[in-house]
């Protein structure tokens, strides 16, 4: 069999790397049918994966042949129409997932890149025939996510429909970071009608799409902090600084992620901030952490303390016995 297949050598040896990807062992015969080449050119092309940092072992006698065995990095993989397909489908429908969401957007993101076109549609018509039930975070439109991933990725802006205190809007911004939390996804997003960074919740959002407007990254906040102050403080009327008697890897085992944001203060202190439309209520949960703390921020949080210091002193003393009117 001659070596003059049309395919260039590139072609060739990652059609060669796709086979070996496929089952455990070939044998060279094997590989040198399915490519039309021969045996020769079959151990050049082991070689130069070899070059490349693959490693191909290859086995004597009867059961031996080539075998891809694992490397110190995860090589490339060559995917079909249908394993690619198949594989964005399953990410589509993690990317919602309570535990791996944020990874599976991650990995989405990556195929996105050599996706061909005319998988695509097919694609979202399969991820749009699988649905979930369970605890979790609230439901998420994976095209949402992915649409909003694209335009962090390609300094795209994005536009949205938004509740406000006139109804939806329609928001405009340059998008920056997606932030998965224990319950929910958001955008870290600069609002060009608010000229202010901004934190929206992903499951809030309705018509997302990307715009035709690039856009040069401005500084931004670190993602993941900004959005957790926001959503455990900014987003309420009042917030409050404690200091807490304790390390701060055991206060954030107490309180989710979402409800506080915990700082170290040395080894046995730390500092946690959160927010409420009720100021008695954080008051409340800081004190059912059963630890000793002090009110840092507002001054009139740490009046009411006392204030209800003085009424559970008082709940906690015995009534004086009456007298009884018949004696």
């Amino acid at each position: 069999m001659a070596d003059g297949d049309e395919r260039s050598t590139t072609e060739r040896v990652l059609a060669l790397l796709g086979l070996l990807q496929q089952r455990r062992v070939w044998t060279g015969p094997e590989l040198a049918g399915r490519l039309r080449v021969t045996a020769r050119t079959i151990r050049r092309d082991i070689e130069r994966l070899r070059a490349l940092g693959y490693p191909v072992y290859a086995g004597q006698g009867v059961g031996g042949g080539y075998r891809l065995g694992p490397g110190k990095e995860l090589p490339p993989l060559l995917l079909d129409d249908e394993e690619a397909i198949a594989t964005a489908v399953s990410l589509l429908v993690g990317a919602g997932g309570e535990s791996t969401g944020d990874a599976a957007l991650r990995a989405l993101t990556k195929i996105d890149r050599v996706l061909p076109t005319r998988l695509r549609q097919e694609v979202r018509t399969l991820a749009a025939s699988v649905e979930s039930f369970g605890a979790g975070r609230p439901p998420v439109d994976a095209e949402a996510l992915m649409t909003l991933a694209r335009t962090c990725r390609d300094e795209v802006e994005a536009g949205f429909d938004y509740p406000g205190v006139d109804g939806r809007q329609r928001r405009r911004v340059e998008p920056y970071r997606l932030v998965a939390s224990d319950r929910r996804w958001y955008l870290l997003a600069y609002d060009l009608d608010r000229d202010d960074w901004r934190t929206f919740r992903v499951d809030r959002m309705t018509a997302v799409a990307a715009r035709t407007w690039r856009f040069r990254p401005r500084p931004a906040p670190a993602a993941a902090p900004y959005v957790q102050e926001g959503v455990a403080s900014r987003a309420y009327p009042h917030s409050a600084r404690f200091l807490v008697h304790a390390p701060a890897e055991t206060v954030r085992e107490q309180v989710p992620a979402a409800a506080a944001v915990i700082r170290p203060r040395g080894s046995d202190r730390c500092e946690l901030l959160s927010g409420a439309g009720d100021l008695d209520r954080v008051l409340a949960h800081v004190l059912l952490l059963g630890h000793e703390f002090e009110v840092l921020d507002p001054p009139e949080l740490a009046a009411r303390c006392r204030t209800l210091a003085q009424r559970l002193v008082r709940a906690g003393v015995p009534a004086a016995p009456q007298p009884d009117p018949d004696r």
